[in-house]
């Protein structure tokens, strides 16, 4: 069995990719529960040193707040410029050491939201606030240095149907439908959600067939949060009327000077992993997935 650094695996993301793959490959946990510290270079020599084994390093810790990250926007020394962009070139550092294969997991922050077309992998990022600027900033460390054993999979909006310590957006607005309380999202953003399971059946085969280059991980439909509230009440079948619109370009207007920017229409395209062979469900897939896996109304 191919062994497999990984670091956020007990995230959101990570966590359900570890659940899908342990009978694929080992995973072996880096983190600070593990008592390893991807910003301690010396730390984290040691713990490369004991699995120079490993075939492949999925490297998903983060820093992701991005309301967190704006206000720390052009602090080098703070936590989210040390994760995003010292802890990806530490980590890339050994992986060069040890010829191992790195996956960088990134996001669709990277681009502005200003395209009316779906964003592919080609695409020239221009991130607009701080969280996404140290996410392009870690992949140009992997890109600049040369190295070509790499995999930057940017990722989306993802949802799974269990996952406590963090409630996604699908869950959040699921819960509160389910409380009969009132929802207001924006209809005028266009996001792409991905249903987690899609994204480690993806990683699986990266890290099987050795694929280099950057790829979007991501959803096969875009919706507005507003519809994407609907379609929740469509599938599971809850009230409807309790969802109202809002405008992300009236609450832009409404905040202060200096406040975090939004990207409007964050659409993605998933056309080259799909060429590979690999699936991504529409929301209302996975939608109906999660209802399953729920057992939701049986």
């Amino acid at each position: 069995m191919q062994k497999i650094i990984g670091t956020g695996l007990s995230g959101l993301v990570g966590s359900r990719i570890k659940e899908l793959l342990s009978d694929r490959f080992e995973f072996v946990d880096f983190s600070l529960d593990s008592g390893v510290n991807i910003l301690d270079k010396e730390n984290l020599a040691t713990a490369f040193e004991k699995n120079k084994d490993a075939v492949t390093i999925l490297h998903l810790a983060a820093f992701t707040d991005t309301n967190a990250a704006w206000e720390q926007k052009g602090d080098k020394s703070d936590i989210c410029y040390q994760l995003n962009v010292e802890g990806t070139r530490n980590i890339l550092n050994l992986a060069q050491k040890y010829n191992q294969q790195l996956i960088y997991i990134s996001t669709d922050f990277v681009f502005d939201g200003t395209k009316i077309t779906p964003y592919i992998e080609t695409d020239t990022p221009n991130p607009i606030e701080w969280y996404g600027e140290t996410k392009y900033l870690g992949e140009k460390v992997i890109l600049d240095s040369g190295y070509q054993n790499y995999n930057i999979s940017r990722i989306t909006y993802p949802y799974r149907a269990k996952f406590e310590p963090k409630v996604d957006i699908i869950r959040k607005v699921l819960t509160k439908l389910q409380n009969n309380e009132p929802v207001k999202m924006f209809s005028d953003q266009i996001c792409t959600y991905t249903f987690v399971d899609d994204i480690a059946q993806s990683l699986g085969y990266f890290i099987e067939n050795k694929s280099t280059g950057i790829y979007h991980l991501v959803g096969s439909s875009s919706h507005s949060p507003y519809e994407m509230c609907l379609e929740i009440a469509k599938v599971f079948n809850l009230n409807k009327d309790l969802i109202s619109q809002s405008s992300l370009e009236e609450f832009i207007k409404s905040q202060p000077e200096g406040s975090r920017p939004w990207q409007k229409k964050l659409i993605t395209s998933n056309q080259k992993a799909k060429d590979l062979g690999l699936n991504f469900k529409t929301l209302a897939e996975g939608l109906e997935k999660i209802k399953n896996q729920l057992n939701y109304g049986k």
